[in-house]
């Protein structure tokens, strides 16, 4: 049976995004929001809305208690806890599923393995993916970080076992290094996450971040659809994302996606999952699984014409994929920018009052956002406060058509990274295809 009434536990463009795709399907939404998105877009188009608490994130938008309120008093189905908050904690789907809702994303078990980055480094491996050399678990003292890190070779890149947005991230290139980029990891990862822990794995020079989109329902059939190139980061957050990525042919997308798809089956995953990779001189190496939609989301739909979120909601609801990897067809190319809320020069967020909003349209042009004039930007939260995607046959048509799509677009009142934007479609490396996960920073520094 599909659900009659599905809470969004989000806010923002996710949020909406989850909303437009309930109401295709006929289902009823729940938006549960801070009192500072009472005039966000998606708590004036849900057929209810709840306010969970104060602006604070931890007052509202984390607080599980009041989420689950919410869901008891509206008499929800289920809950769609979208990307960002929630998502990715096993204790709050755990709670869901305990409490008689669905949770529209894999089990809590999955989260809580995949949470743990040695963890599910090590299930994959044991999976069949392929990893980065490194470290079989945490490293806790200095003469286990120097061992390894000699045992691997330098550079060495260590990580924090709970980490997220380049938290608790360091390079070492040789032994001096090492020991004080070890202890600085550490304290970080111990700021940031409450956690310590940290691990150790070769550092790649000039790796891509390619990542794999699957589906997986309940009854034991997984598909892939495609990769994503999100290469383009700043500080490791993603900036623009593309898909197919200009650095893979078909053979090595099919050989990556089998290796992802016989993983998540020996799993026994279920629902929405990203495996993410670095890619370089032609092998791939897993860096983590994200078990919740992704950002970018949409360039995948794009190019394969299937509606994630609309999956994510059929395979809670217990129905089954429907279709096997072969129908699955992979056509065009598609772009997103990430538009967001801060200077272009300094990426100081800027929040405020939209004074004039201008989306762009016409053949193969998408707007995910939530903004529109006069609305107001809440200083509480990730700046992002749009994406931009476009759709082309061709990697070139698309990339034309983005460069148009960016000249029509208006956000005034407030800075964005806009004016970033449109530098980088610009650029002869990016046009040729030609760029690592370490180009963008260079690219911002040089026009800095």
């Amino acid at each position: 049976m599909m659900f009659e009434k599905v809470l969004i536990a989000n806010r923002g463009e996710i949020a909406l995004r989850i909303h437009r795709a309930c109401r295709e399907m006929g289902i009823r939404t729940v938006a549960v929001h801070s009192t500072a998105d009472n005039d966000a877009m998606h708590v004036r188009l849900a057929d209810e809305a709840v306010c969970i608490g104060p602006p604070s994130a931890r007052d509202s938008y984390l607080n599980k208690a009041a989420i689950l309120s919410a869901a008891s008093i509206t008499g929800a189905d289920a809950i769609h806890p979208g990307y960002g908050f929630l998502s990715e904690n096993a204790d709050f789907a755990q709670m869901v599923e305990e409490h008689g809702f669905v949770f529209i994303g894999p089990t809590p078990d999955h989260i809580r393995m995949m949470g743990d980055k040695i963890t599910a480094k090590q299930a994959v491996k044991d999976a069949g993916i392929p990893v980065v050399p490194g470290s079989d678990g945490s490293v806790d003292t200095e003469e286990t970080a120097l061992e390894v890190a000699a045992g691997i070779g330098y550079p060495v890149l260590i990580k924090a076992t709970a980490g997220g947005g380049g938290k608790g991230m360091k390079v070492a290139r040789n032994a001096d290094e090492l020991v004080e980029s070890w202890k600085l990891a550490r304290n970080e990862a111990k700021a940031a996450f409450g956690n310590a822990d940290v691990y150790m794995e070769k550092y790649l020079g000039h790796p891509r971040h390619i990542e794999m989109q699957i589906l997986a329902d309940n009854y034991g059939a997984v598909v892939h659809l495609g990769e994503r190139d999100c290469s383009l980061q700043r500080k490791h957050q993603k900036v623009l994302e593309e898909a197919p990525s200009p650095a893979l042919n078909a053979d090595q997308r099919a050989r990556i996606g089998k290796i992802a798809c016989d993983a998540i089956a020996k799993l026994g995953y279920r629902n929405a999952g990203t495996i993410e990779f670095l890619y370089e001189n032609g092998e791939f190496y897993f860096i983590e699984m994200n078990t919740r939609l992704q950002v970018e989301h949409p360039i995948t739909e794009a190019i394969t014409g299937i509606d994630l979120v609309r999956e994510q909601i059929r395979i809670a609801a217990g129905a089954p994929l429907g279709y096997t990897q072969a129908d699955v067809r992979f056509a065009g190319h598609a772009l997103e920018c990430r538009v967001n809320a801060e200077d272009p020069q300094t990426f100081v967020p800027c929040p405020g009052r939209i004074e004039g909003y201008h989306a762009p349209g016409g053949l193969g042009v998408r707007v995910d956002s939530g903004l529109y004039s006069g609305y107001r930007i809440p200083p509480h939260y990730d700046s992002m406060i749009a994406k931009l995607i476009v759709f082309g046959n061709t990697r070139n048509e698309a990339l034309m058509r983005l460069r148009r799509a960016l000249g029509e677009y208006v956000i005034e009142g407030v800075k964005t990274t806009l004016p970033l934007h449109n530098r980088l479609v610009q650029d002869a490396d990016f046009v040729n295809g030609d760029y690592d996960i370490h180009w963008l920073e260079k690219f911002v520094a040089q026009h800095s």
